[in-house]
């Protein structure tokens, strides 16, 4: 208001004085003062009105919106001054923000909801490890509502292992909820510019118990199917005799077929005894002999074994792995040329070839045939699983079995373009230290 009416102080005192020397009689002379003073201070009042009234209300929509509250709204704005475009584009600040605090509240709300449905226990320490956060899964692993849990210290909860261990480690923790094997994850993040910590623990428990069950009840149909084909047909076998036997008079021939029934009983319990020493190879595989082995000479001596068919050995640089169990790296090679190379005999018997290369610190022995390729991928390492007239379905299985043995890895794949399949494997030069 002050300012207003210091604005015009000059020119009203111009206009008394130029009023008060021109001559006219007093009376005009202070009507007409009156009058000037009246309207300067009246267009002060009116510019203070046109200026301030606006400037508060801008200042009291900002203080709203520093309070989040979105509700308030300028009026007045529909000027094409300078004002009135601040006053809307406040305004259209007001309905932005709004906007994205629902945004934010309804994400917030369905991370809750995902928190408190998801069977995964999750924390939030701060830079204190003082628990911050936790949701219903980890309310029912500790045995304790939230309210009794946050503040709380990581040591007091147990979970400071948990919080120290690196990330997708495994531990067997116990708490008031259960005990197990569990999975750590998490990160870090900040919260109002202070760091904090997220906690994950994924029960690996029941799924561990799951793939158990479903590993045993496959053992159990494999086993079951075998013996009840070999018992089928050793009880068919052993009826018959015992018929041979009590018939009178018995026919000339009877002891052919004792002999020929025997024979077939005794071969049925070699094929039964052969089923279970392979998986008894499979079972008791014993942990690699370690020590520096050649790659050349090794592919080389095994691609020699096979005789039934031409085995190239295409090459690669000459390099050794730093430890690993050359009898086991034989036999896993062997069973890989020995499938090759019956593959190529169901086409014509064409070359199998053997390479490999090596490169940042890892071997890859390649292994080609040019054979009808495979059916059913999906199923080539399911124990006692074959598509061999005489196959156990064990080489595999024990070659991918020896591969991890040595952290590697054993995959087959159909050449493109084929004919044909690949066997790859992969193995590192040297030990991770």
């Amino acid at each position: 208001m002050a300012l207003a009416v210091l604005a015009g102080l000059p020119g009203a005192c111009a206009a008394l004085v130029l009023l008060w020397a021109g001559g006219h009689g007093p009376r005009v002379a202070w009507t007409v003062g009156l009058t000037v003073v009246g309207l300067w201070l009246a267009c002060a009042a009116g510019l203070v009105g046109a200026v301030v009234r606006p400037l508060r209300t801008i200042s009291n929509l900002l203080a709203a919106l520093r309070e989040e509250d979105f509700s308030f709204r300028a009026r007045g704005g529909k000027g094409d001054d300078a004002l009135g475009l601040a006053m809307r584009e406040v305004n259209l600040l007001a309905d932005t923000l709004r906007e994205q605090r629902l945004g934010a509240l309804e994400a917030g709300a369905l991370l809750r909801t995902v928190m408190d449905e998801i069977d995964v226990a999750v924390f939030a320490f701060d830079a204190g490890q003082r628990l911050q956060l936790v949701n219903r899964a980890g309310e029912r692993l500790l045995g304790l509502p939230a309210e009794r849990l946050l503040d709380s210290p990581a040591g007091a909860l147990g979970l400071d292992a948990a919080l120290s261990a690196p990330p997708r480690a495994v531990l067997s923790l116990s708490f008031a909820g259960r005990s197990g094997r569990w999975a750590v994850g998490g990160g870090a993040f900040r919260q109002r510019g202070l760091p904090h910590r997220l906690l994950v623990l994924t029960d690996l428990s029941r799924a561990l118990r799951e793939e158990e069950r479903a590993a045993w009840q496959r053992l159990i149909r494999v086993l079951g199917h075998e013996l009840n084909n070999s018992l089928a047909a050793v009880r068919s076998v052993a009826g018959s005799l015992e018929q041979l036997l009590v018939r009178a008079p018995r026919a000339s021939d009877w002891e052919d077929d004792m002999r020929s029934g025997l024979s077939v009983i005794a071969s049925r319990a070699d094929a039964l005894s052969r089923f279970m020493d392979a998986y008894g190879r499979l079972a008791r595989l014993p942990p690699p002999q370690r020590q520096r082995v050649a790659v050349g000479p090794l592919v080389r001596r095994v691609s020699g074994l096979e005789t039934r068919v031409a085995v190239q050995v295409a090459g690669g640089p000459e390099v050794e792995l730093e430890a690993a169990d050359p009898v086991q790296l034989e036999q896993l090679l062997i069973n890989l040329v020995r499938n090759a190379a019956e593959a190529a005999l169901e086409t014509g018997g064409a070359p199998v070839e053997v390479s490999w290369s090596a490169r940042d610190g890892a071997l890859e022995i390649r292994v080609d045939d040019r054979g009808p390729g495979l059916p059913d991928a999906a199923n080539l390492f399911v124990p006692f699983f074959t598509t061999k007239p005489e196959g156990s379905g064990v080489g595999l299985v024990l070659s991918r079995q020896i591969a991890e043995a040595h952290g590697g890895t054993l995959t087959l794949e159909n050449k493109k373009p084929g004919p044909g399949c690949r066997a790859r494997l992969g193995l590192a030069l040297r030990t991770p230290e």
